[in-house]
């Protein structure tokens, strides 16, 4: 009997702690569809100074039993996290993917990512930050070969400014108090700065009620997304707070109370991407 198949990769030579984990299903002569999947590289949340397991495996497990070969990355955290090294690790493993897209059994033109809070920040930057030269500086690859066909951000940190966690934006700015710090280098990692024609289609979810990441770093986001036409998909819910993951008793037993209306993002979420 075939099983849903892990493997870990290291991806990044100089720091040891950046992997990409690898959900490849079956291939069976029953479901011919898995020979070539959509993919969806996942981006855990934790502040820029750890990954949630809640994010990570769970997510995998969840897009696998809907049609996804999933990746979960393990970023630049802490001291190693100061900006552009995490946008530096999610283009990697997006060239890695593509790079073994025959390997995995995807399709390279279908490749999402999704990130939670920080992890949303990180997605967000890679949906619209993409080009920037220092990527193609420190990576060796074709324009637009790490570009996303997709992004799923929830409960995301966007902005740098007012509406900024401060303590996502303390790691990748690399100082205490980072409020305090030129407006350049905060406006360097607000996403919402960085949205326009070249940005990919985006679903976002929020809570109104989250006070770890106001629900303001979603609507500037998307504000822009608007402006600059790029399709996107906004749901903000009434109720509940901040890192709900998949809002329901698989994830939130013992850690948060679930909630069955916000749990509706997901099957939300799916059907965007998959109409991409």
């Amino acid at each position: 009997m075939n099983y849903l198949k892990t493997e870990e990769f290291a991806i990044r030579p100089d720091n040891d702690g950046v992997r990409l984990v690898s959900y490849i299903a079956p291939q069976s002569r029953e479901i011919p569809f898995n020979e070539k999947r959509r993919a969806i590289l996942i981006i855990p949340g934790g502040g820029y100074s750890f990954c949630s397991d809640r994010e990570g495996d769970p997510m995998a497990l969840a897009f696998a039993a809907r049609g996804f070969n999933a990746f979960v990355l393990f970023y630049s955290l802490g001291e190693k996290a100061k900006w552009p090294s995490p946008l530096i690790d999610a283009s990697l493993a997006v060239k890695f993917i593509r790079d073994n897209a025959e390997k995995f059994k995807i399709d390279a033109d279908k490749l999402f990512t999704i990130g939670f809070s920080a992890g949303g920040h990180l997605a967000g930057a890679l949906a619209t930050m993409w080009h920037e030269s220092y990527v193609y500086d420190a990576i060796d690859m074709p324009y637009g070969y790490n570009k996303v066909n997709g992004a799923v951000l929830a409960y995301p940190v966007i902005d740098a400014g007012k509406y900024a966690h401060r303590g996502s934006i303390d790691n990748i700015v690399g100082m205490k108090n980072s409020e305090n710090a030129d407006s350049v280098v905060l406006d360097a990692v607000s996403v919402h700065k960085h949205v326009d024609e070249r940005t990919c289609p985006m679903f976002v979810w929020h809570t109104t009620p989250d006070t770890t990441v106001p629900v303001q770093n979603s609507l500037m986001l998307c504000q822009n997304l608007a402006d600059n036409k790029i399709p996107f998909e906004l749901h903000v819910y009434p109720e509940g707070g901040h890192g709900l993951s998949l809002a329901n008793d698989i994830v939130c037993t013992g850690v948060r109370r679930e909630e069955p209306y916000v749990a509706r993002w997901f099957e939300d979420a799916v059907t965007f991407l998959k109409k991409l």
